[in-house]
């Protein structure tokens, strides 16, 4: 996920979170993921652990990033420094970050640096599977990817996506993804907490161009807190599902 700035994306930063981490910000288990029927679309996909992690458990993860322009140690510099920036976070304002328990930020981000290393010698090996690109267009076919996570970018970045950019980002991640499959987002708020004024709106613009959507809570991967994701499928799939005919 990303969270350093990208070649093409000024100010996001470039982050490096583990398969756990994932799996909890998502409201996706290990099993989930394992049993996917195709590939998976991490986008953006920064400097995680999430397609070395992943492949232990027999799921192919595509990983795209516009920052995958830059040589892979580079990458992990911007990773490096985007550690320093959520440490500093942590301790800054840890209204943003609350926990039951006092919040030990080297503790927590010790993760991040497993995860990084594992970024930097999978990209090395295998570099096919991670793709230099920036939404709102992306390099695959239509209905390549089973499941699709986006996180820490369309709504975290108002600056960079506007409510257009963030429809016609939406729609592009359902695109690329299985008529049978999902897309899922995270977070709806930006970096400083708030949440996206106009996520109704957006539904229904996304409801208008058959792409159905869904808000799914689940707990949070450090302190139990909601998270809240979007779910976005293609609507046809309900009426496949309902034995309706597809128009």
């Amino acid at each position: 996920m990303s969270a350093g700035p990208h070649p093409a994306l000024p100010d996001v930063l470039v982050t490096s979170r583990p398969l756990d981490e994932y799996c909890a910000l998502f409201g996706l288990t290990r099993a989930r993921l394992a049993a996917l029927p195709g590939p998976l679309l991490d986008c953006p996909g920064g400097a995680a652990g999430l397609a070395a992690e992943a492949r232990e458990l027999g799921c192919r993860v595509v990983a795209v990033d516009p920052a995958y322009a830059l040589p892979p140690p580079v990458v992990a510099d911007l990773a490096l420094a985007a550690r320093a920036a959520m440490a500093a976070s942590m301790t800054a304002r840890p209204w943003l970050h609350p926990s039951p328990r006092p919040y030990r930020p080297e503790r927590y981000l010790r993760s991040w640096d497993r995860a990084r290393r594992l970024f930097a010698a999978d990209s090395a090996a295998h570099p096919q599977r991670y793709v230099a690109a920036a939404l709102p267009r992306l390099p695959f076919a239509d209905g390549a990817f089973a499941l699709t996570l986006s996180g820490y970018l369309i709504f975290a970045y108002p600056e960079v996506f506007g409510p257009e950019g963030q429809l016609a980002a939406l729609t592009e991640l359902v695109r690329v993804t299985s008529p049978d499959g999902e897309v899922r987002v995270q977070p709806l708020n930006d970096g400083h907490g708030r949440r996206c004024g106009h996520l109704d709106p957006l539904r229904y613009a996304l409801g208008e161009r058959r792409i159905a959507s869904e808000i799914l809570r689940c707990p949070g991967p450090v302190d139990g807190r909601t998270v809240r994701v979007l779910v976005l499928r293609a609507a046809d799939r309900r009426r496949r599902a309902a034995g309706q005919p597809v128009m």
